[in-house]
């Protein structure tokens, strides 16, 4: 098959080549001098150095639905911000320092007008964090994605000294929970959102404006996902456990930290989220309980801590707010959500 005969296949390969010249443009801003470079090769290499003990650690995540919600508005960059963030966000747990982040980007026709803003986000968001966006991959498939859908995935690799691990297992009765605020929804519940505002149906909500938000529901809708790396990683060592509140929200992912037994009483009362989050519940007539299921309510990042390091942490966090306290766990709960 001829180049030509690729391409009316849905397939443009010289429109690629020309795309991936920019791509390492973008990528090269973001390098520093443990990103190996060389003529040929397959895959991005970084030289580990300075660690004792390394431990890697990896995660994956895209950006789900919250895509078709900037297809429809024709903006690109926070979505590769979010991208970067949101696996970001899931090395602070483990008190990782990031060190390289790889993209999947795959399109039914290649658009450089997406993919460059894509990139350009992705290559601001590494830079933010000191982490080098090594390589990736834009890939074309025809017949898979339709109209102007497409898809987009990354992946975070970052190291800690394994004596420097958060160590959850220290959690105990009685020590207490910090919430750091969200931007907003973040990159979770787009589907439910979509639904509840019609907007596949009926698109122009997007652009009307709402008083209580202070724009309109579409810029609401692609605020960045907010990044907790560059304000946690001095304090790792004065916490016992970190939660980053992503899809499952405080109910699913506040758990995932604490040792068997306990559970976390939270008073929701402790926080105000923003009026997003009250026009969804409305609107759409959804639970309070399924609420803190599927969306942050507000919280992006909940930190454990021991009584005695609270102030320290507040001090060095204006924004930590004491959401609640680690309890014995008493039935089959392990959030337990109250109001003041």
């Amino acid at each position: 098959m001829t180049a030509e005969a690729y391409k009316a296949a849905g397939v443009d390969i010289q429109a690629a080549d020309a795309i991936k010249e920019n791509i390492g443009a973008f990528a090269a801003i973001t390098h520093n001098d443990n990103v190996l470079k060389g003529v040929g090769f397959f895959s991005g290499m970084y030289r580990l150095r300075g660690y004792k003990e390394p431990v890697l650690v990896s995660t994956t995540d895209g950006v789900g639905t919250k895509l078709k919600i900037a297809v429809r508005l024709g903006h690109y960059e926070s979505l590769g911000i979010d991208l970067v963030n949101l696996n970001v966000n899931d090395l602070v747990p483990a008190g990782a320092t990031p060190l390289f982040f790889l993209d999947y980007i795959s399109f039914g026709k290649l658009d450089a007008q997406v993919v460059e803003p894509l990139l350009r986000g992705m290559a601001w968001a590494c830079r933010e964090i000191g982490c080098a966006l090594i390589g990736g991959e834009t890939a074309q498939s025809p017949g898979l994605y339709t109209g102007d859908d497409f898809d987009l995935a990354g992946t975070m690799v970052g190291v800690v000294e394994e004596s420097a691990m958060v160590d959850t297992s220290r959690i105990a009765e009685g020590d207490v929970l910090l919430g750091l605020p969200s931007s907003g929804l973040h990159t979770n519940g787009y589907s439910l959102v979509r639904k509840v505002f019609g907007i596949d149906a009926n698109p122009a909500v997007l652009h009307r404006r709402h008083d209580e938000l202070g724009h309109t529901l579409g810029e609401e809708l692609l605020i960045p996902h907010r990044c907790y790396y560059q304000s946690l990683s001095p304090h790792y060592s004065k916490v016992k456990g970190m939660a980053h509140i992503s899809g499952g929200g405080l109910i699913g992912n506040v758990p995932r930290v604490l040792p068997r037994g306990l559970a976390a009483a939270i008073d929701t009362s402790a926080w105000k989220p923003k009026p997003i989050f009250k026009m969804i519940q409305s609107q759409g007539r959804i639970s309070t309980d399924e609420m803190y299921q599927v969306f942050n309510m507000g919280i992006g990042m909940v930190l454990v801590s021991s009584p005695q390091r609270v102030s320290a942490l507040q001090k060095a966090l204006p924004e930590a707010v004491v959401i609640g306290h680690v309890v014995k766990q008493d039935g089959p709960d392990r959030v337990i959500l109250r109001r003041s």
